[in-house]
């Protein structure tokens, strides 16, 4: 004997025996503490409990023993109005993986008619892979013969059609990298929007179709294909530039001055798989990087959120934008194809003088010595009508900006 035989210690909340939605192990794991709301942007939004991932879970826990059921509008609500972004996993004592159960939920809530029909939609086009290709030839981003390599590049199934420049920009930096033109998407989408298993048979493929280590320029779809594939086997653009030693090169200047840049971490890249220093080494290297506040916090895109809820994603975006205007910076650095599109689209239409760059493009222009154009405001004529004359009278709208890409 060994003196008194403790019980076996039962987790705080443990779920009773449910219906087979999560993984118990992963919901038990809960403690309740609430660490995780101020860390939660949907909670500092709302100020429900409810919307904060203590919140979330709660409803996970009514989900799996029955006492919701999937049409519930509360659970209909909170499994939309998540972003996603996995803030709360840092800060958990308990090592909650958020994100694991998020991935659960949308599984069973979305399943069928229950999906958005938008992501839907998104997600049979990235399974298309000679549509991505086609939308690829037409942006002419980089690429390369199918040879064997140590290095391969990973292209976004959007990014490619978006952002043309940045693979070409990796190209700069890496001129040994393998962009095989015939990849397909890595499956970090339908992951996130109820299919996970069709997300991780996707991930299996790419890995299947790149050679050696996988580089990528999508924070969130680093941290999916190594989630798949094996951290050893993933790098993020400026996590393997670390790794590799490479050493920045040049300067990004405006004006004969080095520019002011900020930084929008990639949620996931960030919470899932620890990288923000590399980017920030990287960028003041070549500028003089501006520390913001809220710039390790989620920009609204996530995804397929800003689509899905646009003016929930607007909310949640607003204070960050007024944050890097007030810090006087030139270039908002992104790691993220849907952080570079959600800064891009609101800056414009903010006519803000600030542009949103990837990390690619910015030490590309600084090893090149060119620099890189700029947000630029300009005034619109515009022509007023006096009914009472039936005049025209043109003159020059005040405040009103276009955009220069």
């Amino acid at each position: 004997m060994t003196g008194l035989q403790h019980p076996p210690h039962e987790q705080h909340m443990a779920t009773p025996p449910g219906r087979g939605i999560f993984d118990p192990q992963l919901l038990d794991r809960c403690i309740s503490c609430g660490f995780c709301l101020p860390a939660c942007p949907t909670y500092a939004v709302s100020k429900d409990e409810g919307s904060s991932p203590r919140g979330r879970i709660t409803l996970m826990r009514a989900l799996e023993t029955g006492r919701l059921d999937e049409d519930d509008p509360r659970l209909r609500e909170e499994s939309s109005f998540c972003l996603g972004c996995r803030a709360c996993e840092p800060v958990c004592p308990a090592g909650v993986q958020y994100g694991d159960l998020l991935e659960e939920w949308r599984d069973h809530q979305w399943r069928g008619r229950h999906r958005p029909p938008l992501a839907q939609a998104l997600m049979m086009v990235a399974e298309r892979t000679p549509l991505l290709r086609m939308m690829g030839l037409v942006r002419r981003h980089a690429r390369t013969a199918a040879v064997p390599v140590q290095t391969s590049l990973m292209l976004g199934c959007f990014e490619r059609g978006l952002f043309p420049g940045v693979s070409r920009a990796v190209r700069t930096l890496l001129p040994d990298i393998a962009v095989p033109p015939q990849q397909g998407c890595c499956g970090a989408l339908h992951a996130h929007n109820g299919e996970s298993e069709k997300g991780r048979e996707l991930a299996r493929k790419l890995g299947e179709q790149l050679p050696g280590t996988i580089v990528t320029t999508a924070g969130g779809c680093a941290a999916h294909l190594a989630g798949v594939l094996g951290r050893d086997r993933v790098h993020e653009l400026s996590e393997h530039l670390a790794k590799t030693g490479a050493t920045p090169v040049g300067e990004v200047k405006i004006d004969g001055r080095r520019a002011r840049v900020a930084i929008q971490d990639s949620c996931h890249l960030r919470n899932g798989l620890r990288v923000f220093a590399e980017p920030r080494a990287l960028i003041s290297a070549v500028a003089d990087f501006v520390p913001v506040r809220g710039d390790e916090s989620c920009c609204g895109s996530a995804g397929t959120y800003s689509l899905l809820r646009p003016r929930d994603s607007k909310r949640i975006l607003a204070p960050k934008l007024d944050a890097y205007e007030a810090a006087g910076v030139d270039y908002v650095v992104t790691v993220n194809p849907g952080c570079q599109q959600q800064l891009h689209a609101n800056l414009r239409r903010r006519e803000s003088a600030i542009r949103a760059v990837h990390l690619a493009d910015l030490l590309a222009a600084a090893a090149e010595g060119r620099p890189l154009t700029r947000g630029r405001r300009w005034r619109v004529p515009r022509v007023r009508f006096d009914l009472r004359r039936g005049s025209r009278r043109r003159g020059a709208s005040g405040g009103t900006a276009g955009w220069s890409a």
